[in-house]
């Protein structure tokens, strides 16, 4: 699993840094979504490609993952790519229909349907495109900032794969948990499997960080995250570890489980570095409740973006107080939109950076 590539020595390593609560000159900053439709670049490249046939290209993915860092200072890259890829490797047809997102033609209805997908998924085979991508990326970055690798949570993509797309109740997955509950387990425990060899092969291709996605957490309680979410999450945090451990690397984990907030203390408790975070979360009360155990990443309201450089300035100013400036990570509570002024993403990117060092010298 684990090839030796040799990549250019990193310059800027406050992300990494502020992943394992070291100290760091600035507070570093970097974005969901930073690769995306908010810059006229990305809108420009991608203009009549087919969204999975970018994916599949990795030096469209390289290229598209290096746009924002030619614009803003940021002090992390994460590699162009998306959670579903996983869905397809293990047999899935999936399609992105303009105007309306993410689209299984033939999603799972009943647990009989568990058989058609591959039992055993070779990850090189297919999804070699991705640890392409994430190495050929590597090297273009000369060493400017570090790579993040990423993947979709077990339940999220679960919850995909049953609505078939995108879905505001997530009712027809929540039925599988209620009514197929030992279904449902096999189901994401056959995620977790390939998630686990997916994320090693991203750290063997160059990713020096990992982000594990929870995107739909909030559509869960607290008794059914318990049961269904946090153990494959934690499965997956500490299998690849383990063997991380073997070959003596450390890379950092983050992960993130958007509204999921009933489960902070847990997820500090999961084996993972950095715990992100949505904008529902105060950050003093993030900090106390996951006692020190943990770095924090967030959580500013990607909306706040439409406020004018002043105000975004002072919403930055009063994040950064509140969380501190050690073991933090900003981002935003979600990804960038699409509609958002790339010269107020830069205004964030500049406050963060202009306020930590200030609040450093303090």
């Amino acid at each position: 699993m684990f090839c030796l590539h040799y990549f250019p020595k990193l310059k800027n390593d406050a992300f990494l840094r502020a992943c394992h609560g070291q100290e760091t000159n600035h507070v570093p900053v970097w974005c969901m979504r930073q690769a995306g439709r908010y810059l006229p670049e990305f809108r420009e490249f991608r203009a009549g490609k087919d969204f999975f046939e970018t994916c599949r290209s990795p030096a469209a993915c390289c290229e598209l993952t290096l746009q924002p860092l030619r614009r803003f200072p940021f002090d992390a890259a994460i590699i162009f790519s998306d959670i579903l890829v996983i869905p397809q490797a293990m047999g899935m047809d999936v399609q992105m229909v303009a105007g309306k997102g993410p689209t299984f033609p033939e999603p799972l209805k009943e647990p009989e349907d568990l058989l058609l997908l591959q039992p055993k998924v070779d990850v090189n085979k297919e999804l070699g495109y991705v640890f392409k991508a994430i190495t050929l990326t590597r090297h273009k970055l000369d060493g400017k900032v570090p790579l993040i690798g990423f993947t979709g949570a077990p339940w999220t993509l679960m919850a995909y794969m049953i609505e078939g797309g995108g879905s505001t109740t997530h009712s027809k997955a929540k039925r599988w948990l209620y009514r197929h509950p030992e279904a449902s387990h096999k189901l994401l425990k056959m995620l977790t499997d390939v998630i686990v060899v997916y994320l090693l092969g991203q750290v063997a291709a160059g990713a020096q960080a990992l982000q594990v996605f929870e995107s739909h957490a909030g559509c869960l309680g607290p008794v059914e995250f318990q049961e269904f979410s946090l153990p494959y999450l934690r499965d997956i945090a500490r299998k690849v570890k383990d063997q991380l451990k073997e070959s003596g690397q450390d890379v950092p984990m983050i992960v993130f489980a958007k509204d999921g907030h009933y489960g902070l203390e847990d997820l500090s408790q999961s084996h993972y570095e950095v715990v992100g975070l949505d904008w529902t979360i105060d950050p003093r009360s993030a900090r106390e409740r996951t006692g020190g155990k943990v770095s924090l990443q967030g959580n500013m309201d990607p909306c706040a973006l439409y406020a004018p450089k002043e105000r975004i300035s002072e919403i930055v100013k009063k994040m950064l107080e509140g969380f501190g400036t050690r073991g933090y990570i900003a981002n935003l509570g979600h990804g960038l939109y699409p509609d958002m002024d790339p010269e107020n993403v830069g205004a964030f990117v500049e406050a963060v950076h202009t306020h930590s060092r200030h609040l450093n010298l303090k």
